[in-house]
């Protein structure tokens, strides 16, 4: 049976240079056999998280039944103001809905970070925010993650990447993502 990578990112911007990294990020872990499923865009407008209501709306479902399931997942943040966006952060949230699972929130699962950002200040920070939110919610951040500066680094509309090194890079987390889950 396939490993289940989710990958969660993106903004509301379609095909934004968030959700094309995460796209060839998933691409290292299609490579090894898994099937993917990307939330990204519209499917992260949710509303706000409020652990005191037990009513989802369909996307926040789909979103909470697609991590249960997941072996692996693959996060992509666009970088606001130095952390994550707020799509990415109320997205997370929703992790909680997992808390008296089996497998309790993340845990168990490797975690691929990678942070998009117009500079390297906020790219990196964006990066270090989505790896202490994955050991918080008991996931293992990859060895490898990326902090991607779209002022020196772009996506193409058809999702190429500028520099084959980030591109290689991203692959290679998915990669992780993927190998990790298949020694679970």
């Amino acid at each position: 049976m396939a490993i289940k990578v989710v990958g969660i990112g993106g903004s509301l911007r379609a095909s934004s240079q968030s959700e094309r990294a995460l796209r060839i990020a998933l691409e290292g872990a299609e490579a090894l056999g898994a099937s993917t499923t990307v939330i990204t865009g519209d499917d992260l407008v949710l509303p706000f998280y409020d652990p005191a209501i037990p009513e989802r709306s369909p996307a926040a479902q789909r979103l909470v039944a697609s991590l249960r399931e997941a072996d692996g997942v693959v996060l992509v943040s666009p970088g606001y103001h130095g952390t994550i966006s707020g799509l990415m952060k109320n997205a997370l949230d929703y992790v909680e809905d997992l808390r008296a699972d089996e497998r309790p929130y993340l845990d168990g699962r490797a975690v691929g970070c990678v942070a998009v950002a117009q500079g390297w200040q906020a790219s990196v920070t964006t990066l270090t925010s989505l790896r202490s939110i994955v050991h918080a919610l008991r996931g293992w951040p990859t060895p490898l993650g990326s902090a991607v500066n779209s002022a020196e680094v772009r996506f193409d509309d058809e999702g190429i990447c500028t520099s084959e090194t980030v591109a290689a890079n991203l692959r290679t987390i998915g990669t992780q993502v993927a190998k990790f889950a298949q020694r679970k």
